[in-house]
């Protein structure tokens, strides 16, 4: 099984549309986020925040789920971590993005430290541009079949 994942800036009561959307990113602004997941948005959250691991993962339950051969999950990204991202500048975000690149979830998946650095600051930028529109983060992953 494969994910497909994208982060976007919608308005609060959009997130039915986004899940019926094939291609959010041809409707909201948005970043592709090859890889992401639960786990992963729950890490950088726990990172930034200093809750535990299991308590971040407990703020990121689908707001909505659509399905049918391939299951849509949208997730609202947490307002405590959205406030946090809008405080970051390159300095944090690249020392961020080496502890985030450390953590057992990257780890295990040999992932760039680079490549975590591009995906934040594209993160970073993506929750700058929500707050000047008064917009929230949500991540649309579908689960498509092999």
């Amino acid at each position: 099984m494969h994910t497909l994942t994208f982060i976007v800036a919608a308005e609060e009561d959009e997130y039915p549309d986004i899940a019926q959307s094939n291609m959010p990113l041809d409707e909201w602004s948005g970043i592709e986020s090859p890889g992401l997941d639960t786990t992963k948005i729950a890490s950088l959250h726990s990172l930034l925040t200093g809750n535990s691991l299991q308590a971040a993962l407990d703020r990121y339950e689908p707001v909505f789920i659509s399905g049918d051969e391939e299951e849509t999950v949208v997730l609202r990204i947490d307002d405590e971590l959205f406030d946090e991202l809008l405080e970051l500048d390159d300095d944090a975000i690249e020392n961020v993005a080496t502890e985030l690149a450390a953590t057992d979830v990257y780890e295990e998946e040999g992932t760039d430290p680079e490549e975590v650095q591009f995906f934040l600051s594209s993160l970073v930028d993506l929750a700058q541009l929500a707050e000047s529109q008064e917009q929230k983060l949500f991540i649309w992953l579908r689960l498509l079949q092999n």
